[in-house]
């Protein structure tokens, strides 16, 4: 795993980079999240494919434990892919709905992200 730094309108944006599945569980991402507020990050860049599939799949819940503790330590974050492939109307709906927002977002390239958290 390796972490690049974004800087815009003076804000660190961190990129987390893997080849790898780094998330599987909420405890995971808690552990990745206080590791880089830690280092003065509270704005985070996670790629789609580095998080567990049942993220995507709400019936599992997942995805609501692991955004809550975003939420309640109030770390913004910005999860970067495709999702178009997905089927799921309530997954597009909820999508729809954090990109409303400024704390949970779903977006298609970094320069997104980039752009989102630091505003």
């Amino acid at each position: 795993m390796n972490i690049h730094i974004h800087q815009n309108n003076e804000t660190p944006v961190a990129e987390v980079l893997s080849d790898q599945t780094l998330i599987r569980t909420p405890e995971e991402a808690l552990q990745l999240m206080v590791d880089l507020y830690y280092q003065d990050y509270d704005r985070i860049i996670l790629h789609e494919q580095n998080i567990i599939p049942d993220f995507f799949d709400l019936k599992t819940g997942i995805a609501g434990e692991i955004l809550q503790k975003f939420t309640n330590y109030r770390i913004r974050v910005a999860i970067v892919g495709d999702f178009t492939h997905y089927e799921s109307k309530s997954l597009r709906d909820f999508i729809f709905e954090s990109n409303k927002g400024r704390q949970i977002n779903f977006l298609p390239s970094v320069e997104q992200a980039v752009a989102r958290l630091s505003s």
